[in-house]
């Protein structure tokens, strides 16, 4: 008989034994209620608030392992205690075919138990937003390990007659192999010794499939293992036929033969080990590949760039996992780099030289970490630093940079790499675009630009601007020769022909006739312009200062160059530092400007001047509070020459005082310089049945005393937007996973004068509008804490961005007191009517949804770092300043995988049904396994029918 045949027969004996025994069925549900069980309590799926089935596989290889040791116990032992092994070996087929046809039983079966669980990852795609490449990967992943440890539990089978000491046995190495490659045992030694205590494990490698890469080197592994360990057992049963004390020439042979086999194996995960471009991202947006604008920024090294990694061997146990992920990713940019990218990976306790070269050049040093166990405590200095260096210029990024920490209330800090590959590139784009600069601005300006003059003749011009005119024709006449052809300068008339310029600059960009105070009567043009294929900016002129000319000049060029730190002006309260420690006042926006500080320049401005710095590209005014005329022509103005301006805020701002939740009103003085440009904030707040828990403080009242407590309830006025909630077009927001809203206004803008209005951020379906100032929920008379809820309920707006032209403020207005004192030098005043189209107005309704306070309420509330809010300000100033690559690799991978919001019961429903569909597919299997059996004994009994008659 064919021998693969006959492995077949034997599978479906095997298979056939199994099923006849009810033990058999009581470990197939023991494993799907234990799987289950771990995902929905254990891993505390919902608590936890992303789609996906990674909570499964947490668990996966512990309860492998005694499915495993079940499946393969009786397998050969049985076969030793009924004596029907000597059968076996006299048979006239090869041992291979026994052995492999008892694998091929036990996978069969592994398969079956893992396609019970299959109803859980439907589910959660019916539900939201799951990726299914990690899940392929991780159902790979688990039978890639199951046939390990089946491998294993065979060889231990055939090596003992009793059943349970074989199933002890395997517990007991599979255990060990995986401990082997834990942090419980690798966080005793130092990084190397523990990175190879990681690759010799088997759970360790399992985690790497589960994210969703297919690495060659993890699925050799797990073949090896099963090869290795099958030959074992073929070579163990190969000896049962061997004679006592004899030595034959073919016994040694085949202990040639299998210790050659292993070798070989082993030697080739070895050379393996090298290769680290061998894998395969199943993510969706390839989440653990380098994305295409990092090759581009790659593409364009001319000289040799170095990423030096400095990792200490002996480090905090929570880093050092992270050590080879970090590794693998800067392989991959070595890769990338073609030969241009030189990788080094640095233990300084090994190399003093690097070391004091690392403290000395590069500012890189040791971190203290604190390690504690149950019995001590220590501290402990190493390094996690990476240094970026081309040319002579350098970036380097410590642990703050790349890692963040995820708590929960159920399990201990979890320490994960944040987004390297953003960290990694921002720092390569900045020493890239810094040496290729060297000081020479013209070279990171690709298209060429014009200056254009728009300044009346000679005979209109005050003396004052006569002399401004003749000072920086000298200053443009310098550039323009050291430009190298890309800048260019040209003087225009407006009165000229006809006047027919100074109506179209009127028009299109709101520049109106000057006059002087010395000379009322006489009107004359002074602008200047800065232009190319895209864009148009104007550079401000009120002071006729030609002292400070080239300063404004050059930051108006900037906005052309490429490889320069944009600027953004932030506005944002003062808070007294007293107030702000006790979260009394306004908000306090500081991890945003830390935040914001690592891409960009910021500079704090309040505006009070009329001006906003001529180096801004982006200006963010967040929770405005009674800004004055001056404050707001300083806004007015920067709009109207064609600015980006970031605006949150509400009529609403919440207080957090002695323990009570308190709503005050909060005038931004901007709401008529709004409405003139037809934008309205409603003057009341959003609550939304979709949303997110607040830990809220409570009174409970007992007996004669009041407590104060805090409860985590669901609130409305913490508005949860997914993904039918964004506009999934837009750059701003077409990659953001989730969104918290926290006490946000509706926002209304009208399409008029040709603007496009397009709408970033919505409330759901099940939402509605209050005026009313009590924020905290009542109790009913069950004394459950309730929000009234109104019966009309739709989608409003709360995030809009508005491009167009825009109409000045102060176009028929006085000049502010504070703009008159300070231009009374000159006695020249200017206001900008109306805007160019490329002007834009990016608001969001609200003034609290990026304050410190409420981050950190968020983060009590979610048990891990929340920082939606932020990613939401970061994507939308990567758009404003046409950063495309870094928004691009900031978002890359970055979908929308949260949960929808379901109460309690919503959630306990989903988990019945998943148990039952489970437990449904295995009676199913049963009915078919007995259906099957009776059929066979029907066909058995005519066959006997037929022989006898």
């Amino acid at each position: 008989m064919p021998g693969s045949g006959f492995a077949r027969r034997v599978a479906a004996k095997e298979i056939r034994l199994f099923f006849s025994s009810p033990v058999a069925w009581l470990f197939l549900a023991s494993f799907v209620t234990a799987s289950l069980f771990s995902f929905f309590w254990v891993e505390s799926f919902f608590a936890r608030n992303i789609a996906d089935i990674r909570p499964l596989f947490e668990w996966m290889p512990r309860l492998l392992i005694f499915l495993c040791a079940a499946l393969t116990m009786r397998m050969w032992s049985d076969e030793r205690r009924n004596g029907t092994l000597e059968h076996v070996l006299t048979q006239p087929v090869t041992l291979w075919h026994f052995v492999l046809g008892k694998f091929r039983a036990c996978f069969f079966l592994l398969l079956l138990a893992l396609l019970s669980t299959a109803p859980l990852p439907i589910t959660v795609a019916l539900i939201a937003n799951l990726d299914w490449g990690p899940v392929l990967a991780a159902y790979i992943a688990t039978s890639a390990l199951g046939a390990a440890y089946i491998s294993i539990g065979l060889y231990i089978s055939a090596r003992t007659n009793n059943s349970i000491v074989s199933l002890i046995g395997t517990v007991a190495i599979c255990g060990f192999i995986y401990l082997l490659g834990s942090s419980t045992v690798a966080g005793f030694f130092d990084s190397n010794i523990a990175e190879s205590l990681r690759l010799l494990g088997t759970g360790s490698r399992f985690d790497s499939i589960t994210r969703g890469v297919l690495d060659a080197r993890d699925l050799v592994y797990y073949l090896s293992v099963t090869v290795i360990f099958l030959t074992l057992n073929v070579f163990v049963l190969e000896k049962e036929r061997w004679a006592r004390g004899a030595a034959a020439g073919r016994h040694w042979q085949w202990r040639a033969a299998t210790l050659l086999l292993i070798a070989n194996i082993i030697l080739t995960n070895v050379w393996l080990y090298r290769l680290s471009n061998l894998r395969i991202d199943l993510t969706e947006g390839q989440l653990y590949s380098i994305s295409q604008p990092t090759h581009d920024y790659l593409n364009k090294l001319q000289e040799p760039l170095l990423i030096r990694a400095y990792f200490s061997a002996k480090t905090h146990p929570l880093l050092s996992p992270l050590i080879p992920q970090l590794r693998d990713l800067i392989k991959e940019y070595e890769v990338a780099g073609k030969g241009k990218v030189h990788v080094e990976f640095i233990d300084p306790a090994q190399n003093p030289t690097l070391e004091r070269e690392a403290n000395d050049l590069y500012g890189i040093r040791a971190t203290p970490f604190q390690i504690a166990d149950r019995y001590q405590s220590s501290l402990m200095s190493s390094y996690f630093n990476v240094l970026v260096k081309y040319g002579d210029e350098f970036e380097t990024l410590d642990f703050t940079n790349l890692i963040e920490v995820k708590t929960n209330t159920s399990a201990q800090a979890e320490v994960l790499l944040r987004n390297p590959e953003f960290d990694l590139t921002r720092a390569i784009k900045g020493v890239l675009y810094r040496y290729q600069l060297g000081g020479n601005l013209f070279d990171g300006i690709n298209d060429n630009v014009e200056l254009i003059a728009y300044v009346s003749s000679d005979e209109l011009l005050p003396d004052l601007l006569l002399k401004y005119k003749s000072l920086i024709r000298d200053q443009l006449n310098e550039m323009e020769l050291g430009s190298a052809g890309k800048f260019s300068v040209r003087f225009i008339e407006p009165e000229a022909r006809n006047g027919l310029v100074a109506r179209q600059i009127s028009d299109q960009w709101g520049f109106k006739p000057m006059v002087s105070a010395a000379n009322s009567e006489q009107e004359f043009f002074f602008y200047l312009t800065l232009a190319d294929k895209r864009q148009v900016v104007q550079i401000p002129t009120e002071q006729f200062d030609a002292s400070v000319f080239q300063q404004k000049l050059e930051a108006g060029l900037k906005r052309f160059a490429s490889g320069f730190t944009k600027t953004v002006s932030l506005v944002v309260p003062e808070v007294d530092e007293q107030m702000a420690i006790h979260h009394l006042g306004a908000p306090t926006f500081i991890n945003l400007e830390n935040l914001v500080a690592k891409d960009y320049s910021i500079r704090r401005e309040d505006l009070s001047n009329g001006h906003v710095s001529p180096e801004a590209d982006v200006l963010a005014v967040i929770a405005p509070h009674r800004l004055s005329k001056t404050q707001i022509f300083a806004i007015d103005q920067f709009v109207m020459r064609g600015g980006t301006l970031i605006l949150a805020s509400s009529p609403y701002s919440t207080e957090l005082s002695g323990g009570q939740l308190r709503l005050q009103e909060w005038d931004s003085g901007l709401s008529n310089w709004l409405a003139h440009n037809n934008i309205t904030i409603g003057k009341s707040l959003v609550l939304d049945e979709q949303n997110s828990p607040f830990p809220a403080p409570i009174v409970r009242n007992s007996g004669d005393y009041e407590f104060q407590d805090v409860q985590l309830i669901d609130y409305p006025y913490f508005i949860d937007i997914r993904s039918q909630g964004v506009t999934q077009g837009h750059p701003i927001t077409s990659s953001l996973p989730q969104l918290t809203m926290a006490w946000a206004s509706p926002v209304n803008a009208e399409k008029i004068n040709g603007r496009k209005v397009t709408s970033l951020l919505r409330s759901s379906s099940k939402s509605w509008l209050s005026r009313s100032a009590e924020i905290m929920p009542a109790r009913n008379a069950n004394g459950e804490l309730k929000f009234d809820r109104q019966e009309q309920q739709h989608p409003v707006e709360i995030g809009v961005v508005v491009q167009g032209r825009f109409d000045s403020w102060f176009a028929d207005k006085p000049f502010p007191r504070g703009i008159l004192d300070e231009n009374s030098d000159t006695g020249i005043n200017t206001v900008v009517e109306h805007s160019p189209k490329s002007a834009r107005i990016i608001l969001f309704g609200s003034n609290d949804f990026m304050d410190d306070q409420i981050l950190k309420i968020e983060v009590t509330a979610a048990g891990t770092q929340y920082v939606g809010p932020l990613e939401l300000f970061m994507n939308t100033l990567d758009w404003a300043v046409q950063d495309d690559g870094l928004l691009k690799i900031r978002s890359h991978g970055n979908f929308n995988r949260t949960l929808p919001t379901l109460d309690r019961a919503g959630q306990k429903k989903i988990e019945y049904i998943n148990y039952a569909l489970s437990f449904i597919f295995l009676l199913v299997v049963a009915a078919i396994y007995q259906m099957r059996k009776t059929m066979r004994k029907r066909h058995y009994a005519k066959a006997l029918s037929r022989k006898g008659q």
